[in-house]
């Protein structure tokens, strides 16, 4: 991997600094200090003070740098789209004509975190081959190293030219028109959801159902399905994902089958005690203290080897309407169950799916199958509910 191969850099910072950074370029905090210039801040007092206060090995604090990341859908992005309404949220796309300067540093991760190792430039090369596959990371966590690896960073000081500013990308095309009103068409202003964490698509059923296409583990819905069998294999797809993101809930997984508590038609609720918001952010604190996820073990098939079973899911379906309430589900996020390895088609399972979830009251995404194109009248409000 060189700096050729890397597409770009990326700032994050709040929607209302981005006509001021068009005109005087991404600046340091010391830099924005010394000019007196106005801005609004996108990150809590903690990390901005403990940055003012962490020192390079050549003496200078990280105030000194503005701070460019290699993967923008990263932690801190995780953790400032939770803390703040994504709408007033911009990423700043910086040419790699940046890497090129002698002056700058780079960080093998989050640059305030003391296990981070913060190198010259003349050492770019290993660097950058040492991050080569951050750019492929859809999903981190900390036992791995990934979560430390995808916080990457390129320390530039003071300042970075306007004119190495490539693009804007915002949260959806509402603010991306907007935008692009206000700083005019000599800048790429684009709507790019996914890398904030949000669906691509939502389409809305009835008032608390839509259907959506996204990661539905960056969903901030109280409790996730993932869609198992009954003999605790957990070999592709979600189910997989789920094995190695939150190995917790693979060993409570095994448990359940082991002990048969986990059946066709039976789903089970592992109440997690902890949100995965806390593994996913980075650094969080105690901002997600009281957002508590859980799973949904919902089995599909009895054995891995064989196609989803469409009557068990809608007994699974059933429990789930009888029990929500009772369990404390307050919202639910739910794959399109059966529709991926499960070889069902949505055609049969949508109409289920949406008329058993649809009357629960609560707020219910559904999951619409990764890379299937859909007939659209199977997805109209009519052909679903009947």
């Amino acid at each position: 991997m060189t700096g050729r191969a890397i597409r770009n850099l990326y700032y994050i910072t709040h929607l209302d600094n981005v006509p001021s950074i068009l005109r005087h370029g991404i600046l340091s905090h010391e830099e924005i200090q010394r000019r007196e210039l106005d801005f609004t801040a996108v990150y809590d007092s903690d990390i901005v003070s403990r940055r003012s206060q962490i020192s390079i090995p050549d003496g200078r604090t990280l105030w000194s740098f503005a701070n460019l990341y290699f993967q923008p859908r990263n932690p801190m992005l995780y953790r400032v789209a939770l803390e703040q309404d994504v709408d007033h949220l911009a990423v700043v796309a910086v040419k790699t004509k940046a890497l090129a300067r002698p002056d700058i540093m780079l960080a093998n991760g989050n640059a305030a975190h003391r296990s981070t190792i913060v190198v010259p430039a003349l050492e770019r090369n290993q660097f950058l081959e040492e991050i080569a596959d951050i750019h492929n990371l859809t999903w981190w966590n900390a036992e791995d190293g990934s979560k430390r690896r995808i916080m990457a960073e390129c320390l530039v000081p003071r300042l970075i030219e306007p004119s190495l500013i490539d693009a804007i990308y915002v949260a959806n095309s509402r603010v991306a028109e907007a935008l692009q009103a206000t700083v005019g068409r000599s800048t790429h202003v684009i709507a790019e959801p996914r890398m904030f964490f949000e669906p691509t698509t939502a389409m809305q059923v009835t008032p608390t159902l839509a259907l959506v296409v996204g990661d539905m583990f960056f969903s901030r819905m109280q409790t996730l399905t993932v869609s198992v069998n009954t003999v605790g294999v957990m070999g592709k797809g979600l189910a997989s994902r789920a094995k190695y993101q939150f190995p917790d809930v693979y060993v409570r997984y095994q448990d359940v089958c082991r002990k048969r508590q986990l059946r066709m038609g039976v789903p089970y609720l592992y109440k997690r005690e902890s949100s995965f918001h806390e593994e996913l952010a980075d650094d969080p604190g105690s901002f997600t203290r009281g957002q508590e996820t859980w799973f949904l073990l919902f089995a599909t098939k009895d054995d891995w080897k064989q196609s989803a079973n469409l009557d068990g899911i809608a007994r699974g379906l059933t429990w789930v309407q009888e029990n929500f309430g009772t369990e404390g589900i307050k919202s639910l996020a739910m794959p399109a169950l059966g529709c991926g390895l499960g070889n069902l088609s949505w055609a049969d399972v949508g109409p289920l799916m949406c008329q058993k979830l649809g009357a629960l009251g609560i707020p219910t995404w559904i999951y619409l199958p990764a890379g299937k194109t859909l007939r659209q009248e199977w997805l109209t409000p009519n052909y679903l509910l009947g």
